[in-house]
């Protein structure tokens, strides 16, 4: 158990992650020098993540175990976000092995003022291999118009990998209520409200043990409705006053309040 103060959570919902979890946190501890605690998320007792994680020896970070107040990829998520404390925030996959080394520099960009720090696929650096076509032309496509024709500032729109800073999750009301949309959502009204997103590069490799949550065709709708939103900012100059923001009386939590811009609240 670690003695150090987490500066940063990192959020992994699991699905019967047995074979890849352990692997998952070996390269999290070897690559990741900020102070993190790892946050598991699971649906039932029986998931086979859980007994490997009890029997996992760490002495550099702490493993707390969320049990999902609903079920499914996005109540996974969000249970862990409930259950985060830090004032940085990633959500992690659990079979990646490949991008804990990205995970400083992530928080790196947080720290000099962004609240939503994107691992980008699509950028220079970064790649995606091995992925089924018609997800690959699915999130290619997506990508491409949300960063080109709707202009969000990233590469990589749609990918669940991400930081978030404590404000984004404290001050703006999450209505996705399906998988990953979330992540689009958060993204696309930060980008609508004027806070800082960046990115870094990422490589993904299709999963080789165990089977994804990821549901393509049934999230489409939900991904569909934050994809107008983005294009409205741009093409309807949609204001930051109209993105629901959660007021908040407390001193401000983000890292750099100087460059932080001031919340803005709907009527």
């Amino acid at each position: 158990m670690t003695t150090r103060m987490s500066r940063l959570d990192i959020v992994i919902p699991v699905y019967n992650e047995g074979h890849n979890i352990v692997k998952v946190l070996d390269s999290l501890r070897a690559s990741v020098k900020t102070p993190f605690r790892v946050l598991i998320c699971y649906d039932n007792e029986d998931d086979n993540t859980l007994p490997p994680i009890r029997n996992y020896s760490h002495d550099s970070f702490e493993i707390v175990l969320v049990k999902n107040r609903s079920m499914g990829a996005h109540g996974a998520v969000l249970s862990g976000f409930e259950a985060s404390t830090a004032q940085a925030v990633v959500v992690f996959p659990a079979d990646d092995t490949s991008n804990a080394g990205i995970i400083d520099r992530m928080v790196e960009q947080f720290e000099q003022g962004c609240d939503i720090v994107a691992a980008s696929r699509f950028m220079k650096g970064g790649c995606m291999e091995g992925c089924p076509w018609l997800k690959g032309v699915l999130v290619r496509g997506a990508a491409w118009t949300l960063h080109v024709l709707a202009r969000v500032p990233t590469h990589d729109a749609t990918n669940g990998f991400r930081l978030f800073s404590r404000r984004v999750l404290d001050s703006i009301p999450i209505e996705s209520t399906q998988g990953f949309a979330f992540s689009l959502e958060l993204l696309v009204k930060c980008h609508r409200l004027g806070w800082c997103v960046d990115e870094v590069p990422a490589r993904w490799v299709e999963r080789t043990q165990g089977s994804s949550r990821f549901r393509v065709l049934k999230w489409i709708p939900a991904y569909l409705r934050w994809y107008g939103y983005a294009f409205a900012t741009t093409y309807l100059q949609k204001a930051p006053n109209t993105v629901t923001v959660r007021r908040i009386t407390d001193a401000p939590t983000h890292p750099d309040t100087r460059t932080a811009p001031s919340l803005l609240t709907q009527p």
